[in-house]
C-alpha cells in the first residue's frame, strides 16, 4: 500500500509511519500523537490487514474510539468483534488484547491510554495469519 493512494478514513492526520513500535505490528501503521499529557491519545491508523500483536495494558487500561474504516478487536478468549465509525471499546487492565484493520480496509481509531500510576503496556506475540485470515 501506498500511503498516497489512499482516502484517509477517519477525521484526524494519520501521521508518521509507526517506526518506533513496528516490532508490534504485522503490516504498516501511522501514529498521529494528539495529547502526550495528562491523557495521552494518539490516532492509529492502520494499512488493510495491519494489526498489532497481542498486549496487556497494565494497570490504566485503554480505551479505543473508532473514527474511520473497519477492523477488529479481540481479547483472548473470546470472539473478535467488528469495529466500525462511532464504536467505543473499553478495555480493562489486564486484559489481553488485539486490535487492527480488516484485510480490506483501512482502519483508524484513537487510542486513549488511561491515566494510573505505573501504568505499563506489555507487548506480547503476534496474532496467528491463520486466525486473523478466518475472520
Amino acid at each position: 500500500m501506498n500511503k498516497n493512494n489512499y482516502k484517509n478514513p477517519g477525521v484526524f492526520s494519520i501521521g508518521e509511519k509507526n517506526d518506533a513500535f513496528a516490532e508490534y505490528f504485522v503490516g504498516q501503521s501511522y501514529l498521529n500523537m494528539l495529547s502526550t499529557s495528562g491523557v495521552v491519545i494518539g490516532n492509529v491508523t492502520f494499512e488493510p490487514g495491519c494489526r498489532n500483536n497481542w498486549h496487556i495494558h497494565h494497570r490504566g487500561g485503554q480505551i479505543l474510539l473508532v473514527t474511520g474504516g473497519r477492523g477488529w478487536y479481540q481479547a483472548w478468549g473470546e470472539p473478535a468483534q467488528e469495529l466500525n465509525p462511532g464504536d467505543v471499546v473499553s478495555i480493562p487492565p489486564e486484559v489481553k488484547h488485539w486490535h487492527g484493520a480488516a484485510k480490506d480496509s483501512w482502519f483508524s481509531h484513537l487510542a486513549v491510554e488511561v491515566p494510573a500510576e505505573d501504568a505499563a503496556n506489555e507487548w506480547l506475540e503476534a496474532v496467528e495469519d491463520e486466525e486473523y485470515k478466518k475472520l
